[in-house]
């Protein structure tokens, strides 16, 4: 085994013992994806001397691709949501988030809204929002789990990711789907597992009423086995394709894989 591999393991084992031990906080699987990642990447060029150096990127790739298949299967997505006993639906408490400068609006006066179903497909669809609701619909109660550690209840109303995939004729090598918005350009790919989890979402309703504004009206994605910010809101396209891309919070520092 080469010796920066070594080195590399010996950093992750220290950074995270590191925040195993913290005395400031509680340590939780979302906090050490949050926190983890950057803290990882920093013990790792600080042990392994590698800083500056042309060996930084591949030792850390490398280490990242392997934490990735750990976290596939400590996370796998075999069984569904249910959320605790007792748990009160958030309802306008539900918090709210967008990039843009104010709440992103569709306007309806100037192009007719349409979802983009493309990519590795056999048959492309545009959807708008009557055709989507009237495809087979899935009402769920679940948890939406945030990367900042919080999660909330809420009711949302929408058609399966796999139930779309069906319908355009997702091609076998199609492995990754991006969702993307209308939200300032945000966007954020999944692995195809996840997206094709019967609790995975192209949500038009919540807690029994179209989707407003503030919540990513006219439809979102939603699903609790992925962090909130890998939930696109303000959807315009769902597209299926053979590698990966990143995302807007994934292309600035936060995990990829995002799962909860």
């Amino acid at each position: 085994m080469k010796r920066e591999t070594l080195l590399a393991r010996h950093a992750v084992d220290r950074a995270v013992h590191a925040l195993e031990t913290s005395q400031d906080v509680a340590f939780d699987r979302r906090r050490f994806f949050r926190v983890g990642t950057g803290s990882l990447a920093a013990a790792l060029l600080s042990a392994c001397g590698l800083a500056g150096s042309d060996r930084a990127e591949r030792v850390i790739a490398n280490v990242s691709r392997k934490n990735e298949s750990v976290e596939r299967w400590l996370l796998r997505h075999t069984s569904m949501n249910h959320v605790t006993p007792g748990s009160v639906t958030a309802g306008k408490r539900f918090p709210t988030y967008f990039i843009s400068d104010i709440v992103p609006v569709w306007d309806a006066n100037v192009e007719k809204w349409e979802l983009e179903v493309g990519g590795l497909v056999q048959r492309p669809m545009r959807l708008d929002l009557t055709a989507l609701a009237g495809l087979p619909r899935t009402r769920q109660r679940v948890d939406h789990f945030c990367v900042e550690g919080w999660n909330a209840v809420a009711e949302f109303t929408g058609v399966r990711v796999s139930e779309l995939a069906r319908l355009a004729g997702a091609r076998p090598e199609a492995q990754f789907v991006d969702f993307r918005s209308f939200d300032d350009g945000y966007h954020e790919s999944w692995d195809m597992e996840s997206a094709m989890h019967p609790q995975t979402l192209v949500v038009f309703a919540k807690d029994g009423e179209a989707l407003t504004p503030p919540y990513g009206a006219p439809a979102r994605v939603h699903s609790p086995v992925k962090l909130g910010y890998k939930n696109t809101k303000y959807l315009t396209k769902v597209v299926f394709m053979a590698e990966r891309n990143g995302g807007y919070w994934t292309d600035n520092g936060y995990e990829w894989y995002g799962g909860t």
